[in-house]
């Protein structure tokens, strides 16, 4: 006579996928809480960036102030395109995407507020939706840098790090700005925090007199 009792039943069929559905809602809305948070952080430091673009060119030099504007702007686009795209069912290049969102970054808020940007990544692959959350995350480490590492601008530099080490991918911001207080706490940081654990990430900070270095450490096949 078969095992019956060894098969699921209707009601484990119904309870696992539900569970299931729970953990999709709750990763999504962590998503949507990112992306949320990230358009009023960057449009923040927009609004601050054109207003002092614009006391500047006290109407000596508008048409390049307007000029400018309209580069971040398009910037500002190309920034999220590349952290919205919800393909999730290709493999990305590493290296090439990485590039444009430093690109963008640096574009859209750092090169308005005189931070230099460095940038090294490495070759590689990774799942689209893999990709796109340490993207949200990197740039909200960066975020956070320009907003709060450099209260004076001179030889402010954020350096943005992509490698791949000993079967891991780790991820790092640093910057030479004056060290953070906690530097995985404060506003995102429990977002931050969801979506590495959505990744199987770790997150490690440090702080002190010579900047801030934050490291995202991703095991290669880990979901």
């Amino acid at each position: 006579m078969p095992d019956i009792g060894s098969r699921p039943t209707d009601s484990d069929t119904r309870s696992q996928l539900v569970a299931s559905l729970d953990d999709l809602s709750r990763d999504w809305e962590l998503v949507l809480r990112e992306s949320h948070h990230r358009m009023k952080n960057t449009l923040t430091l927009l609004g601050a960036s054109v207003r002092r673009d614009f006391m500047r060119a006290r109407g000596r030099d508008m048409s390049g102030a307007v000029d400018r504007l309209e580069r971040r702007i398009v910037a500002f686009g190309r920034l999220y395109q590349l952290l919205s795209d919800n393909d999730d069912l290709t493999e990305i290049p590493m290296e090439a995407f990485f590039e444009k969102l430093c690109g963008a970054l640096f574009e859209a808020m750092l090169e308005p507020a005189g931070i230099r940007c460095e940038a090294s990544i490495e070759s590689g692959t990774l799942p689209a939706w893999q990709c796109h959350r340490l993207a949200l995350m990197l740039t909200e480490l960066v975020t956070n840098a320009a907003k709060h590492a450099f209260p004076n601008k001179n030889g402010a530099l954020i350096r943005i790090e992509v490698v791949n080490h000993e079967g891991s991918w780790l991820c790092t911001v640093s910057d030479n700005g004056v060290g953070a207080v906690g530097p995985l706490q404060g506003a995102g940081s429990r977002i931050l925090e969801g979506l590495a654990r959505s990744i199987g990430a770790r997150m490690h900070g440090e702080a002190g007199q010579g900047g801030t270095r934050v490291t995202i450490a991703m095991p290669l096949g880990s979901a």
